[in-house]
């Protein structure tokens, strides 16, 4: 049963993290169920999997309550994307930007790369409800999430001043004003863009409109400067049409391929912010236990120093397990943003050339008439 305790860090995944697929979903109502397809290690096999959101909501609960995990709080956690919304509203639709277009495609890839991502990580993937995620049957517990250590709705307040904590490592002090530069910048360019698409997705639908506006124009009839002109328009009505397939073909290629790259690229910068932000209240801790154990009176001295040891193994953990996860994410990063400015500059080329043939078929029939 996957209602069973699962926060166990001993188990190994059973499937080829690599094979991980969001194939389909289907609708019921304001419900989305993704089918999830792995390749068994074993290689007799697949598992095949039907999951809604709520599902990857617990799946991402119990990756976050991990507290007996030393050093899990310096984690990045991969992103998993905002919950989908069957007609959502205008400030939704811009949350999901990039995900929330072309009926669900690219929110399944999204899926897809963060299941992946977990599989991939190296303490994320020992958690017990990944595997269960991926293999059992039955649907996960729908048990309201506890409160955990990263539940921020508890601190927002009280730790909102923390932000601005200045950091005791000339590391991490850069890294959050990096983190700080590039989260507003990623989210921009991710915007910016998918103000293009949307652009595009408008020009083909108007070339269409056109496209069928022409044929209004055909008149029947034996003249023939009716017929001439009407074979014209049914002609200028084929190219329109042609250019709205080739202009949807555009925006489809950078939809599926550099927006979802900026997409993913913003959500995981704001996934290290998160985690910069975790560290920072941490540090604050331990230096109210550090004063705690200086100003504290000899009956309670030992006690504050016990404290005050126990915070500092647990920063130093914290950090050390921070640093590698930023050293891979710069990594990673750059990975990412190639493998999507090359496969849009692959799939935008493929197009401009079928488009050039089409496009010069139109222009030859033009010829002709004249």
């Amino acid at each position: 049963m996957m209602q069973e305790e699962v926060n166990e860090v001993t188990s190994v995944l059973s499937v080829h993290g690599h094979t991980i697929k969001v194939t389909e979903v289907s609708q019921d109502g304001d419900t989305l169920t993704f089918i999830i397809v792995s390749q068994k290690l074993s290689g007799t096999g697949e598992y095949h999997v039907d999951r809604t959101y709520d599902d990857f909501e617990w799946l991402q609960q119990h990756l976050y309550t991990q507290e007996d995990v030393s050093g899990i709080q310096g984690v990045i956690f991969p992103p998993l994307p905002v919950r989908p919304q069957v007609n959502a509203s205008a400030k939704v639709m811009k949350q999901l930007g990039f995900l929330g277009l072309g009926e669900w495609q690219p929110y399944c890839k999204a899926l897809e790369t963060f299941l992946r991502q977990v599989a991939a990580h190296s303490i994320l993937s020992k958690n017990k409800a990944m595997e269960v995620f991926l293999t059992s049957t039955e649907p996960p517990g729908r048990q309201k999430v506890r409160k955990n250590i990263f539940n921020r709705l508890s601190q927002a307040v009280e730790e909102l001043r923390k932000e601005g904590h200045k950091d005791v490592d000339e590391f991490f002090q850069t890294e959050r004003e990096n983190n700080l530069v590039l989260t507003g910048h990623t989210r921009t360019a991710a915007e910016k863009f998918l103000d293009v698409v949307l652009a595009e997705q408008k020009i083909a639908v108007a070339c269409g409109h056109f496209a069928a506006a022409l044929h209004l124009c055909v008149e029947n009839g034996e003249d023939p400067e009716k017929k001439a002109f009407s074979r014209v328009c049914v002609k200028l009505s084929e190219a329109f049409d042609s250019i709205k397939k080739n202009i949807m073909s555009v925006a489809v290629n950078d939809m599926s391929t550099l927006g979802l790259g900026l997409d993913l690229d913003s959500r995981y910068q704001e996934a290290e912010k998160e985690m910069l932000f975790r560290r920072t209240c941490k540090l604050v801790e331990l230096e109210n236990a550090r004063k705690n154990a200086e100003k504290a009176k000899p009956v309670k001295k030992n006690v504050m120093e016990e404290v005050k040891k126990a915070a500092e193994g647990e920063f130093e953990q914290i950090c050390k397990v921070a640093k590698q996860e930023i050293v891979q994410l710069s990594q990673k990063r750059v990975e990412m943003v190639q493998k999507s400015l090359t496969q849009w500059c692959e799939q935008q080329l493929q197009t401009a050339k079928e488009g050039a043939d089409v496009f010069n078929q139109h222009l030859q029939t033009f010829k002709a008439m004249a």
